[in-house]
């Protein structure tokens, strides 16, 4: 018994000196320990709680690592609309707000200037101090239950600090990806060929729309809240709430400021019109509010917005510069990209030399011409964009028009455009030069099959001729590569070892290293542990392949034409030879059975002892289909805790038996 209070009374301590840490990093930007000592002591609360689960809390500074335990997002109903700004872009519609408001309310009124951080709003719900419901704004009157992922924000505290706040409270904010965060995820992407965010707003949107948290979590999302509606608030005054807020460790803006005149209003805006370039986080305005609740009330609301507050946005920044070149990139899956090579011009802080444009449809709107002035935005854009010609500026010096190009600039191959596609292709996909080096870049990737090798590498083994494909690299010689310039036996021994060590990759990476169009890491999990075998895999037709969970036509499509190329075949025959792994690994297949074959589920809420995503793959091993909606033709409801009560009533209507986590668990022993 001494023990276990020794145990509880150590989780607790730990619980309470985390959470005070996080509120130091996250919210005070003034860390007191290093990083090493913080996750040393967040694994030891984690090896603690996973020892003794009867003193888990899932407000632990443990769960921010983003569990994979998740739900379907619920529609929720605000106890408060969340009404839109109206937006001013002058300070002459600035001064029609302050006068109108004098007007209305005949006596003296403060307002309270707050930047507008451009992000993706959110409604946090406290009771008795811990965080039991995140909200997205959604049409203003209902949103989605994003809970899981915002305990993934650090920032965000799960349970509040101090005292004094109400029993039951609600407070709004915003959901912001901070621009070093954003920059690293579109490398990332970059990286595997995905599109690109086009802003952090975008980001942190599709981040909360996630149903995995663990893809939150990684995302590093942050949050800066800015209102508590409601009643029975610490303070009669905007102001007032926002400093208690603090108190209590939510983090809040601290470039809120109290203004008595329209002067200090001007002021703050041509301030931080300036300044708001050096913050870590896009912002796209300066959002006014009456600071008085009582004076609130009196002005009431619009059908659309509140008259105590306004919106003023700042204007995006523009350039006008010149367009000397367009060049086009070729990527590893053949997309040709163009970029525009501009006269350096300033912009946002920046210099700026080229601009995307995207596609060939962007380039045709645009009708530029070589020699064009253009204007160029940045805004809240991170990738500059080319947004208009001035063709008032046009001469004729002006070159000729900027046409989408037909070969490929690389091999000269023609280029193909696939039905409902916006962008060109190269086909020629063997030997097109970058084509060929990409595939063999993000087959030695980390994630694929994790090699010691970097781009340059590749393009040293390629130009040399030592490597063609991704097979080549099992065929290296360390003689050889010894022959090469700025390679020493422990660089070649290394490299050896780490090709070597790669046949031991689990076979779903193997999948994904291939490159196959469209075929990520989720999805060429998906297919590895439903097919279990390359065979099986190469074998698969359109029906199987589309029956999969998450599986569309387009997925279907380019995995059939992928193994339909004999060259492909040959490949992957050739990686096989090398000692490859083409098999789910053994435990994986001694655990499958067809104990629910021909059975359809459909999975919602959390549950104690898998995750969501593991019973997915559990369902798959003993035969069974997974799908996302009840229909007719689902036979059990898996029901976790929390669960959604629209899927309880409409599996109800529908029939559909609805079974607990243990009954599962018997039902495949």
């Amino acid at each position: 018994m001494n023990d276990m209070t020794e145990v509880e009374s150590r989780i607790k301590s730990l619980r309470e000196e985390l959470e005070q840490h996080n509120y130091n990093y996250y919210v005070l930007s003034a860390p007191t320990i290093s990083d090493v000592l913080f996750d040393r002591k967040i694994r030891e609360l984690q090896w603690l709680e996973e020892q003794h689960p009867e003193f888990a809390d899932p407000c632990s500074p443990t769960q921010r690592v983003g569990s994979d335990l998740s739900k379907d997002f619920e529609q929720v109903a605000h106890r408060y609309p969340m009404l839109s700004l109206s937006n001013t872009y002058s300070e002459a519609e600035v001064t029609e707000f302050y006068e109108r408001t004098a007007r209305t309310l005949n006596e003296p009124f403060e307002l309270v200037a707050e930047l507008k951080y451009d992000g993706t709003s959110i409604s946090l719900i406290y009771e008795r101090g811990r965080l039991i419901q995140a909200v997205t704004r959604g049409d203003g009157t209902r949103g989605d239950d994003v809970t899981a992922n915002v305990k993934t924000i650090r920032s965000i505290p799960l349970r509040l600090l101090g005292e004094g706040y109400p029993e039951r409270f609600e407070i709004r904010g915003e959901i912001v990806l901070p621009w070093m965060e954003f920059e690293r995820l579109n490398r990332e992407r970059e990286q595997q060929e995905e599109s690109l965010f086009a802003n952090p707003r975008n980001a942190a949107a599709g981040t909360l729309k996630q149903l995995n948290p663990a893809i939150a979590a990684v995302r590093r999302l942050d949050a800066i809240l800015y209102s508590m509606p409601g009643e029975s608030l610490p303070a009669d005054t905007h102001f007032g709430n926002l400093l208690a807020a603090r108190s209590w460790g939510l983090k809040v803006s601290d470039a809120a400021q109290k203004c008595a005149t329209l002067q200090e209003v001007f002021d703050y805006i041509a301030r931080w019109g300036a300044e708001r370039r050096n913050l870590p986080v896009a912002t796209d305005g300066i959002v006014l509010k009456v600071n008085s609740l009582h004076q609130q009330r009196n002005l009431g609301f619009t059908a659309k917005s509140p008259r105590w507050a306004i919106a003023y946005k700042f204007q995006a920044e523009q350039a006008s510069t010149r367009l000397n070149t367009v060049s086009y990139q070729v990527g590893r899956t053949g997309v040709v990209t163009p970029v525009a090579y501009l006269e350096p011009v300033q912009l946002a802080g920046t210099i700026v030399r080229r601009a995307s444009l995207h596609n060939a449809d962007i380039i045709a709107g645009l009708g530029l011409h070589l020699g064009d002035r253009v204007f160029v935005e940045k805004g809240g854009e991170i990738i500059p964009k080319i947004t208009g010609v001035d063709t008032d500026a046009r001469s004729t010096l002006t070159g000729e028009e900027v046409c989408f190009i037909r070969q490929c600039p690389e091999c000269g191959t023609t280029l193909v455009r696939p039905n409902r596609e916006v962008a060109f292709y190269c086909p020629n996909e063997w030997d097109c030069p970058p084509q060929v080096k990409g595939k063999i870049e993000h087959f030695v990737t980390r994630r694929a099959m994790n090699i010691n090798m970097g781009p340059e590498t590749v393009e040293d083994l390629y130009n040399i001729g030592y490597v063609h494909n991704a097979a080549d690299l099992y065929t290296l010689k360390a003689d050889n590569l010894l022959l090469m310039e700025r390679w020493g036996k422990k660089s070649v021994q290394n490299l050896m070892e780490s090709v070597e060590a790669s046949k031991q990759v689990p076979f779903e990476s193997v999948l994904y290293a291939l490159g196959i169009r469209y075929v990520g890491e989720t999805v060429a999990r998906r297919l590895a542990y439903a097919f279990t075998s390359m065979e099986q895999l190469m074998q698969a037709g359109f029906e199987s392949l589309t029956e999969m969970d998450e599986i569309g036509e387009r997925i279907a499509r380019s995995v059939i034409a992928y193994f339909a190329d004999e060259r492909n075949r040959a490949l992957v025959d050739r990686l096989q030879a090398y000692g490859l792994r083409m098999t789910i690994h053994e435990e994986a297949l001694a655990a499958r059975s067809n104990r629910l074959e021909g059975l359809t589920f459909v999975i919602s809420g959390t549950f104690a002892h898998h995750s969501r995503d593991e019973y997915k793959s559990i369902i798959e091993r003993c035969g069974g289909k997974n799908t996302g909606t009840i229909s007719g033709n689902t036979d059990y409801l898996l029901a976790g805790e929390n669960m959604g009560p629209a899927k309880q009533a409409k599996a109800a209507k529908l029939g559909v038996r609805i079974i607990q986590e243990e009954e599962f668990l018997k039902m495949i022993e």
